[in-house]
């Protein structure tokens, strides 16, 4: 689903990301894990084609995200750790506007946006202008738009920031979901409990290198990384 190969990433002298390789299959929740500043976010807006990077291939369904953006992006969705909405729309207008973007039909879009908004018990706040919104409503409307075109690869950054445990415990259903039917999760935490409970794999990034990466077991397995999780623990 996504491939990530030898991905480099500079801003001036510093390296935010090293030479870093994933494999993200088809049905995985994969936890991306480290401290703040670890190189998460450099890494998720380069998969997502928002940020360019200097070295390496990401590739989504096989495709080269630098050869055919726009096909990658048809195909996932990514949400950052503080969406940037546009507050002057009322949440409907905004979910049209995404469904728009997607050429996501109206009868579909409409019986999605139901289905969702009723989950996230958001339906009677979307005539509401997103500036009247609290950062919770926010993340859950980001959370909507994201899933409305049902995307086989979802980005999220530090998705459970904000949300109420009813909603987390909700968006967590969702993710398996997605991965029922064949899609994947890349998610980046900085919450060791988060990435224990839900993911399938984990990759731990240090300084923009990846330090360790597979299941939670092996991954805690690893005497060695005592004092990374020691670090994260303290965050």
């Amino acid at each position: 689903m996504l491939q990530i190969q030898h991905l480099t990433k500079r801003f001036g002298d510093h390296v935010a990301v090293d030479d870093l390789s994933l494999h993200i299959a088809p049905g995985e929740i994969y936890g991306f894990i480290g401290h703040n500043g670890a190189g998460k976010t450099t890494t998720l807006r380069s998969v997502a084609g928002i940020q360019q990077f200097d070295a390496g291939e990401i590739r989504i369904g096989g495709v080269s995200i630098k050869s055919d953006p726009l096909a990658c992006k048809r195909t996932m969705a990514y949400i950052p750790d503080n969406p940037d909405l546009y507050d002057y729309m009322t949440g409907i207008q905004f979910l049209n506007f995404i469904g728009d973007v997607f050429a996501v039909p109206a009868d579909v879009r409409q019986s999605r946006i139901r289905d969702y908004a009723g989950r996230f018990e958001l339906t009677k706040d979307l005539a509401q202008p997103i500036s009247a919104y609290s950062h919770g409503m926010k993340q859950k409307l980001a959370i909507i738009s994201a899933w409305l075109h049902q995307p086989r690869l979802i980005l999220m950054d530090e998705p459970f920031v904000g949300l109420d445990p009813k909603a987390s415990h909700l968006l967590k259903e969702m993710m398996h979901e997605v991965c029922s039917d064949g899609g994947a999760i890349f998610f980046s935490t900085h919450v060791l409990e988060v990435a224990e409970k839900l993911c399938d794999k984990v990759a731990i990034i240090r300084r923009g290198a990846l330090v360790r990466s597979g299941t939670m077991e092996e991954v805690k397995g690893d005497a060695s990384l005592e004092s990374v999780f020691l670090e994260l623990e303290a965050e």
